[in-house]
Order: structure tokens, then sequence, then C-alpha cells
């Protein structure tokens, strides 16, 4: 299985036959495509003293998801990095193996009186990934890239749990939802340079055609819920 270097590097290939061909992305043309979904019927309830919270979710690579959630108002930090495996293996090399149990993953730390964790759910589900794809994003396959919503409480467990059956039943997608709903056993930060991968490279390939559309469907979809200028690791290091 190819790393996402590899890919790269290959899509880097692909661009130079396109563009002499004179084929090429434009603003606009989404590989990403949005869903318009229902809010949540189950969410927090949110005490007046409540403080900060996280949540960690995966869906596919993390530059794109972590890129929605540094442009979501009431986000105070967004991490890339590792679940679901051990400590030991929560290196990018190895994860892109697909045999470390980890997905590719963000830990969003968020103000819940600005935004709760059921409207996160719902940007996850309309515009963050496909929660359709089993164990795959897009160009990307492997169980590295599976959708899943890594709860941190009894209460995200119930409120995940209850939006899975929920958009099942309302069926809003032309398939069956596929994430997974799993408890967070740990969280392990990604290398420096997986961090704010999208804002710092916005023309590589990659992010251009799939990411930087998930930004324009948080906007045009969520406006309210849009920040304009992303909240970056590099930022509040």
């Amino acid at each position: 299985m190819k790393s996402k270097s590899q890919r790269i590097a290959g899509a880097l290939c692909t661009v130079s036959l396109l563009v002499a061909g004179a084929i090429w992305w434009q603003p606009g043309i989404s590989a990403e495509l949005a869903v318009k979904i229902p809010p949540p019927l189950v969410d927090e309830t949110v005490a007046p003293d409540a403080a900060s919270e996280t949540a960690v979710l995966a869906g596919g690579c993390f530059w794109g998801v972590q890129a929605v959630f540094q442009h979501t108002q009431g986000v105070t930090r967004v991490v890339s990095g590792y679940a679901g495996g051990a400590k030991d293996t929560a290196k990018y090399e190895i994860v892109s193996s697909g045999s470390t149990g980890h997905a590719e993953a963000v830990k969003i730390s968020f103000d819940p009186h600005k935004i709760t964790y059921g409207k996160l759910l719902q940007i996850y589900f309309s515009v963050a990934h496909d929660p359709t794809q089993l164990n795959r994003q897009g160009p990307d396959s492997g169980s590295q890239y599976r959708s899943a919503i890594f709860y941190g409480n009894p209460e995200q467990k119930r409120i995940a749990d209850s939006y899975i059956a929920q958009l099942d039943a309302a069926k809003v997608y032309r398939g069956h939802v596929v994430t997974q709903s799993v408890p967070l056993n740990a969280f392990y930060q990604a290398e420096d340079y997986h961090q704010d991968y999208a804002t710092l490279h916005p023309a590589q390939p990659y992010i251009a055609i799939y990411d930087l559309p998930k930004i324009d469907n948080l906007k045009r979809m969520f406006p309210a819920e849009y920040r304009e200028k992303p909240v970056t690791v590099a930022a509040i290091k």
C-alpha cells in the first residue's frame, strides 16, 4: 500500500500530464461533495460553568479534516494524530501500512458555549468526509482512513450513536453509514510536518483537489459556523 508521500509524487506526475493537456482543477470544481443533513436530535446539555471539551474524529486523511475544523467557529485547537492503536506504532510510516489499528484522526478542542458536540458531528458528517465509504476516503484506502468517532465519555457515545441511527433512518445518503463509534483509549499527536498541512500547502495538488473544497463546502453550508482565519497549531505553540 502506498504511503501518502508516494501518492503525492504520483499526483504531481498526474498533474503535469493534465496541465500539459490543458485540463486542470478549477476553483469551484469540487472533488468533495457535501451532503445537506439535519442537525442531531440528541445533543449535549451545556452547563453554565462548562469548560473546554474535546472530540476525536477520523474521516480519511487528517489534513482535510483538520482544515475543516480549523475554520469552524468555537473551535480553539485542532491537532492531527492517530487513534485506535498502540503508542509504539503511532508513527506515520507505520500507520500507513494499515496494520496498526490506528486511524488518522484529529483531536478538536472546542468551547461548548459556542459550538456543541452535536454540531461538530453535523459538520463532520456533512462536509468533512463521506461516512458511507468503508476503510477509504477519496483516493486513500486502508483501515487507517476509516470513518470513526472516538468518544471520550458516555454522553459523547449517546450523541454519536443516536445521530448515526438518525441519519441512516433519514436516508440522507445513497449508502449506509459505516462510521464506527468506539471508545477513545488514547490519542497520539502526529509528526510536526502533518500539522496545519492544508493551510501551509494550499497549492499542493492533493490539497487543492480534495481538501480546499471541504472548506468551501463548510463556508457555503454552515455560514454561521465558518471562520475565515483558521486556528492553527503553529499559532498556539
